[in-house]
């Protein structure tokens, strides 16, 4: 698994190769005027002879060109990283893209299943941890495969017996390394694991505060969150541990290397086969071809941080898409608005059925009415004919024509929704209400929100249409982001609407206005009208009653009324005097 998500790391990396030659090359001249320093150094010991043998002046040339060879070193290394930093910035930039490309195409099982706190980890905090692992190990892995390399060539050429003592020590650090973090790998899972739920539970503690004060549940919050916390902090700390050892491991196996060059180099000097100077500059290199696997085991906890993030976001670029449609599908502009439901069978888990055997019959410009106990399937049955969910059994057709045969976005964009929820996004009242239909001019803005009542509200805003919305809709009240989310629709004027509590949020005598609009807006369309409150339908051409997922009973208000059932014993709960 680890190497396959490199693999995909790499795929990432590669449409940035440009950027990733210049960092090499960096890393390639960095490298070389780093070895080009202790050969000066070396040089300059050597003209070091004894008392009264001192050639001051080679030692100065020497040394200015160890000084300027480090100087050009420091000047690479900062091109590389530089370069680096661009290569990480763009893979996480990528990461990011594909991800939120196949969330949009995901079924929304996946974002109904998950916390979405914990998907947004995904794309902000694991991104991020990417990044950082692959900026991190970028510029410690291109200048050290370089300085590797070059150190064993010159510690070949100045003395072949030393170099080998120092190949053959060197890879038990690597071994160390890699057994090491091979043991923090579930460490780390865990810990991404735990971020994920902590991000995903300060969400929704932050966004529903309010109730937890109502039911005074701070200190259970607090236990919870609590809980969270002793997870990633003992798996974060268990990752650390295990990844703390790694650095000095190598470091203490580099030390015998070093040790090792310091004994048999002396014995080299003793024995004429090395000069001080040699030796010096032998000790230098051997310092310097350690250093990387130093370096690496140093960061290697970033590196499995970096690993186990991309795995996280992989999840989600590996989404299966919602079902594919056929080469033919249609996207018809318009419909008349005969719906219809044949034998529908649908269950959001296996072992549970919810809707079975449905079957629905509406005719072009019928108000249909849903009433039902909660859990009856109402909205589901809402999310069936938008094809947010596909029907297990059955089909629904539109006009006659197979929901399934038609492309999604067409099949949605004949339907205008209003929901109980409310969404608005971060941008001005003008730009939310246009939002189902971007190319408004102001005029039809302005006109849409005075048929939903919103005009006078709107005007009072500190802006007007101009009004800039916080996320979510902070600034405004709970009935006037309703009052825009039914601007909006007003403003689409679809062929069919949907319309699921729509004015729960609003008070009775705007309620009454609202009702007015929509009965204007429904006239010579197809509706179907979610609602608790039954004062609201009683005008529906046909109200449907479902019960555990299937329709008991239908007709008109009155005729409901007449036949004495289950929605009669509704209907009396709500307005029946005691």
């Amino acid at each position: 698994m680890k190497k396959k998500t490199a693999a995909r790391i790499l795929a990432y990396i590669a449409p940035h190769k440009k950027y990733l030659a210049l960092s090499f090359i960096s890393a390639v001249a960095q490298v070389v005027f780093t070895l080009l320093g202790p050969v000066f150094i070396g040089w300059a010991i050597d003209c070091i002879l004894g008392p009264g043998q001192v050639d001051h002046a080679a030692i100065l040339k020497y040394l200015a060109g160890a000084g300027a060879a480090l100087l050009l070193a420091g000047v690479f290394q900062w091109m590389m990283n530089v370069n680096t930093q661009k290569v990480a910035s763009y893979a996480a930039r990528d990461f990011r893209f594909d991800a939120f490309h196949k969330l949009n195409k995901a079924p929304l099982s996946y974002i109904d299943s998950h916390h979405h706190g914990d998907i947004i980890a995904r794309f902000v905090t694991d991104a991020d941890l990417v990044s950082d692992g692959l900026q991190q190990g970028l510029t410690q892995f291109l200048p050290g495969i370089v300085t590797i390399a070059g150190t064993l060539i010159i510690m070949f050429v100045l003395n072949p017996l030393i170099a080998l003592a120092v190949v053959l020590i060197t890879p038990l650090s690597v071994f160390f390394a890699a057994f090491i973090a091979k043991k923090s790998r579930s460490s780390f899972i865990k810990q991404a694991t735990a971020q994920g739920d902590m991000t995903a539970y300060i969400n929704e503690m932050v966004a529903n505060q309010t109730l937890v004060r109502v039911f005074g549940n701070e200190e259970k919050c607090q236990k919870e969150f609590e809980a969270i916390t002793r997870r990633y902090f003992q798996s974060g700390l268990k990752a650390q541990f295990y990844s703390s050892i790694s650095n000095p491991g190598t470091r203490f196996v580099n030390g015998i290397v070093y040790a090792a060059v310091c004994v048999v180099g002396a014995f080299s000097v003793i024995g004429g086969g090395l000069t001080v100077g040699q030796l010096s500059c032998f000790l230098t290199y051997a310092n310097q071809y350690t250093k990387p696997f130093n370096e690496i085991s140093g960061v290697v906890t970033q590196l499995q941080t970096g690993l186990t993030s991309a795995q996280r976001i992989f999840e989600v670029i590996d989404l299966q898409p919602e079902e594919p449609e056929g080469p033919g599908a249609l996207a018809p502009e318009t419909a008349e608005g005969a719906v219809e439901a044949r034998d529908v069978s649908f269950r959001y888990q296996a072992e549970r059925p919810l809707i079975e055997h449905f079957n629905l019959r509406t005719r072009p410009g019928q108000k249909i009415a849903i009433v039902g106990p909660t859990g009856c399937g109402k909205t589901t049955l809402i999310n069936l004919l938008m094809r947010f969910y596909e029907v297990d059994g059955g089909e629904i057709t539109v006009d006659g024509v197979p929901s399934k045969a038609m492309k999604r976005d067409a099949l949605r964009r004949l339907y205008g929704m209003v929901l109980q929820e409310t969404w608005l996004q971060q941008a001005t009242v003008r730009e939310n209400i246009a939002y189902a239909r971007p190319g408004a001019s102001s005029e039809e803005v302005e006109a849409a929100a005075k048929a939903a009542y919103a005009h006078s509200f709107i005007k009072r805003l500190p802006k007007g249409y101009d009004t800039l919305i916080t996320t979510g809709g902070g600034n405004l009240s709970a009935g006037q982001k309703q009052l825009l989310c039914i601007a909006r629709i007003m403003l689409a004027k679809p062929d069919m609407l949907i319309l699921d509590e729509a004015t729960s949020n609003i008070d009775t005598r705007t309620e009454l206005l609202i009702q007015a609009a929509f009965e204007k807006l429904m006239k010579g369309r197809t509706s179907f009208v979610v609602a608790h409150r039954l004062s609201t339908i009683q005008s529906a051409d046909v109200i449907l009653v479902m019960r555990d997922g299937c329709i008991i009973e239908q007709g008109s208000h009155s005729e409901l009324l007449r036949r004495g059932g289950f929605y009669r014993d509704l209907y009396e709960s709500q307005f029946a005097v005691q």
